[in-house]
């Protein structure tokens, strides 16, 4: 392996970029890093050898920086940088980039265009999904999904957009003026099947080719314990030490990962374009095959807390491989281990959050294992700004220990002490047995 010394760009200031960050410091290969946020996150600047703030979604402002950085390659965090073709700027100044360029990363960015891709190049795994810009044929689609139907409106909605029937619609009414309210706005927007299973998500890193598969993880979307409320960016996430999960099968995990393979395939044919950087698959196990939720174009968050606390190969080796091509001569390792983590959220979050108060992490007696999320920093204070405040990361005795630390971060904030108790997986577990029979 090449040891260049790399000047390393990390576009983003989300809790996301902040596990990035440790990951890169923990990096044995002589390094600098430089930030590009559009906040500051103490936690990536005490991390960073330059650190500055600005719309990272402005190409011309991030390729100015990383040129006056001197940087040799980039890794973008968030999704709306790559939507807005910050990745594809970045390499026409012969910089590599972790994060694929505007028109691979529309898996994420449009919905209709990831189904049709998957119909197109016969990827398995897409459910039955029509695509509207108009009511013209809507009740008539419904009534054939009858009562297991999702709306999703396209484009980066930042998870707001997506309305499950029996969840957030409870008629075909209901969601026919959920419809037509995103007509008014101008969105278009794709009518699916609803998929009935456990969600787990897959992720790959990807160098235009080859793929190495992270081990499967389930995120924890709804606010409340059991489950229940609204939906949020993710409460938490666990994996397991034998890097499947309790209620999957082992053809679930191949059947995703040759999917996650498949559609890479897929996008190299449709654009001639090799896609270089992270691929997060969302999957649900269903009674007889796993089915295609979404596809993201980045780091999930939570889960990359979990996958790059238990990665064992140096990331400064992958994110080269990723951008010159050559990551099937590199074996990638994660701990066997399982890993639980765990959010804290202002009071009031999703819908109404405080924000404006202290936050204090003097208490945390594990600071490598808190990653900062949706804070600012005020003076010596920091200070919640309303989203995911932060998270912690279990990895000896993972849910004692995610829980323990969740509860040295003190402010107006709450957690689900649920996420990776061994009641919660024992009901998906049964849930999975009861689908399969």
């Amino acid at each position: 392996m090449n040891q260049e010394n790399h000047i390393i760009l990390l576009v983003g200031s989300g809790a996301r970029e902040h596990a990035i960050a440790k990951s890169i410091a923990r990096s044995t290969r002589p390094h600098k890093l430089v930030t590009f946020g559009s906040s500051l996150n103490p936690g990536i600047a005490a991390l960073s050898n330059q650190y500055t703030t600005g719309n990272i979604t402005d190409s011309a402002a991030v390729t100015a920086y990383a040129s006056e950085q001197a940087v040799t390659i980039a890794v973008v965090g968030p999704e709306a940088p790559l939507e807005t073709g910050v990745s594809d700027k970045l390499w026409e100044m012969g910089m590599p980039v972790v994060g694929p360029k505007k028109q691979l990363a529309m898996l994420e960015t449009s919905k209709q265009f990831t189904r049709n891709l998957m119909a197109d190049y016969d990827v398995p795994g897409c459910p039955s999904f029509k695509h509207f810009s108009h009511l013209f044929g809507v009740p008539e689609f419904l009534g054939t999904l009858e009562d297991d139907y999702v709306v999703k409106a396209d484009g980066l909605m930042g998870g707001k957009g997506v309305k499950v029937s029996g969840d957030h619609l409870h008629s075909h009414q209901e969601a026919i003026e959920y419809c037509k309210k995103l007509c008014d706005a101008n969105s278009t927007f794709v009518i699916e099947e609803k998929c009935i299973g456990e969600e787990f998500s897959m992720f790959s890193f990807c160098d235009g080719t080859t793929l190495k598969h992270m081990p499967p993880i389930q995120d924890h979307k709804r606010a409340y314990e059991g489950d229940e409320g609204p939906n949020t960016g993710g409460m938490g996430s666990y994996s397991d030490a034998d890097h499947s999960l309790p209620f999957l099968q082992q053809e679930d995990i191949e059947e995703a990962q040759a999917i996650n393979q498949l559609v890479v395939e897929a996008l190299k044919k449709k654009t001639g374009e090799g896609y270089k950087g992270i691929l997060y698959g969302g999957y649900m196990a269903t009674s007889d095959s796993v089915k295609v939720i979404e596809f993201n174009a980045r780091f999930g968050d939570p889960e990359v807390m979990n996958l790059l606390s238990l990665l064992e190969t140096d990331i400064m080796d992958i994110f080269e491989a990723i951008g010159n091509g050559s990551l099937d001569g590199l074996e990638v390792f994660f701990k066997k281990q399982a890993s639980v983590c765990k959010y804290t959220v202002p009071e009031g979050y999703p819908d109404s959050p405080d924000k404006g108060f202290p936050v204090d992490i003097n208490g945390v007696d594990k600071p490598d294992q808190l990653f900062l999320g949706a804070v600012d920093q005020k003076g010596e204070y920091l200070v919640a700004t309303g989203s995911r405040t932060a998270a912690v990361v279990g990895v000896r005795e993972p849910v004692a220990e995610a829980e323990q630390l969740v509860g040295q971060i003190k402010g107006n904030l709450f957690h689900r002490t649920d996420i990776g108790t061994s009641q919660l997986i024992q009901r998906r577990v049964t849930h999975m047995e009861a689908l399969r029979g």
